[in-house]
């Protein structure tokens, strides 16, 4: 039976968006992938890719929740015909996995706002900020840390569509508030312009890397969630003539706006108080970035331990509301198989909270399943460009991204876009898997179980695309009884 909730506003529509797309790679992987992939020459790159891969995307998620009012098993069965049902279960699959895991990331960063608030942390060493974080992940703590976030999105999803805009008009402009003014302290530092320089300064010669257009892409992959099918989900409770195609690139350029913020409050901050080792700093992974490095920089500010609570508290906010979204994507799937929602969503925390304890416990499971399901990710923005295309990409442009309500008309340049980015997929994917490939030592890059090889993706993936084409007709089920758009 489909619920009748619908969001109460275009404001609450987009705060709830952007909630699901600002997440905590905004904050901790922008300024490390744009630093080391050209500064000004990757931000080029990235805006054109916003316009290329993501607000497409977003467009066709949007379309494809409100016309079918249903998550993305059922978005797919109705629009495609039932034989494609296991290309949405492999979308709400890897969103789904991706949850187990980031629901310890939201931990991560409770433990590290509550160490802030407490002057628990070491900040005037990376030695001893790497033990205490190296005594933390993968213990008992961290086990506690990542059920409390698993709660505390539960808690928003369990009252609906109205708890979760209530949530998102709450932490939304707190978290924009904050990021803006950690960016702020951040240029008002002597030497920050060093920073400024270093990310906005572009080196044309590099666009002629192909690395740097990859790297671009990838970004606008992972941090504005489209082609996960959460938008898909939320898109369920758009109102009837909701406008689409200008919340599209509102969400997309909020979104990288955040990323950007982050970039400058990062990058300033770490070439203005330790210029020596801003290289060290930006080169060290998401991790030692943000939980060995981001202390010791806030160490020699003026109130630097204020600020590093504010940039925690930032974090938290941005985990918190895109796990709200992964777990209202998994809660939706199940209520579509004819769960109510209360059955749902208690299904959805017990098994998120013990899928994601083998993350929680070991950083080389965790960064197992982060390296598989990223590029997961990237089928799942596949399928959604093959799921246009198989509608014919005309069509769907009319009949269902142009409708009445619409504040600007998308025109036949989409069509081409569309096939583009099915392109981009499939360059991304062969692109991510090449990265991990050692032809020299084969049976290790292909071993079934490595936190960053060839064969980890290929054995677990592949399983589960297996698994959903075997129950395809039991997944189309529940939605036989609809006709097809």
């Amino acid at each position: 039976m489909k619920e009748n909730q619908r969001f109460s506003s275009r404001w609450g529509t987009m705060l709830v968006m952007l909630g699901m797309a600002v997440g905590t790679g905004n904050i901790w992987r922008f300024p490390r992938v744009a630093a080391n992939n050209g500064g000004g020459s990757f931000l080029f790159a990235w805006a054109v890719f916003l316009l290329l891969w993501s607000v497409p995307l977003i467009l066709v998620e949007f379309a494809m929740g409100r016309e079918t009012r249903r998550g993305p098993i059922g978005a797919f069965a109705r629009l495609l015909g039932r034989g494609s049902a296991w290309m949405g279960a492999w979308v709400a699959f890897t969103a789904t996995a991706i949850m187990f895991y980031y629901s310890v990331v939201m931990g991560w960063t409770i433990r590290y706002l509550w160490g802030s608030l407490t002057r628990g942390i070491p900040m005037t060493s990376p030695d001893a900020a790497m033990a205490f974080w190296e005594g933390y992940a993968g213990s008992g703590a961290a086990v506690l840390t990542h059920g409390i976030a698993m709660g505390l999105g539960v808690a928003v999803v369990a009252f609906g569509v109205r708890g979760i805009e209530k949530a998102a008009r709450v932490l939304i402009p707190t978290l924009f508030v904050l990021v803006i003014v950690l960016a702020v302290r951040a240029i008002t530092l002597p030497g920050a312009e060093r920073g400024l320089a270093f990310l906005f300064t572009p080196e044309w010669s590099d666009l002629l890397s192909a690395r740097v257009w990859l790297a671009a892409l990838t970004q606008n992959a992972w941090d504005t969630g489209a082609g996960w099918g959460l938008i898909t989900a939320y898109a369920v409770y758009l109102r009837n003539h909701e406008d689409t195609t200008l919340n599209a690139f509102v969400l997309g350029f909020g979104n990288n706006s955040v990323s950007l913020l982050a970039g400058i409050m990062v990058l300033c901050t770490a070439f203005a108080i330790m210029p020596e080792a801003a290289d060290t700093i930006v080169g060290a992974g998401n991790e030692g970035l943000t939980f060995i490095w981001v202390p010791q920089l806030f160490a020699r500010m003026p109130a630097g331990n204020l600020f590093m609570i504010l940039f925690f508290l930032a974090l938290v906010f941005a985990a918190w509301s895109s796990l709200i979204a992964m777990i209202e994507l998994a809660s939706r799937v199940l209520i579509d198989f004819g769960l109510s929602r209360g059955r749902a969503i208690q299904i959805v925390a017990v098994a998120g909270f013990l899928f994601g304890v083998p993350s929680a416990l070991s950083m080389e499971f965790f960064r197992n399943q982060d390296w598989v399901w990223s590029v997961g990710l990237m089928l799942s923005g596949l399928f959604f460009a093959i799921g246009v295309l198989r509608y014919g990409v005309n069509r769907f442009r009319t009949r269902l991204v142009n409708r009445e309500g619409s504040d600007i008309e998308i025109g036949r340049w989409w069509c081409a876009v569309m096939v583009f980015v099915a392109l981009e997929a499939i360059v991304l994917m062969f692109w991510w898997l090449s990265q991990a490939l050692d032809l020299d030592h084969l049976a290790a890059t292909l071993t079934p179980f490595s936190s960053f090889n060839v064969g980890t993706v290929l054995v677990q993936g592949g399983v589960v695309i297996a698994v959903l084409l075997a129950a395809n007709r039991l997944l189309a089920r529940p939605f036989e009884g609809e006709d097809e758009a």
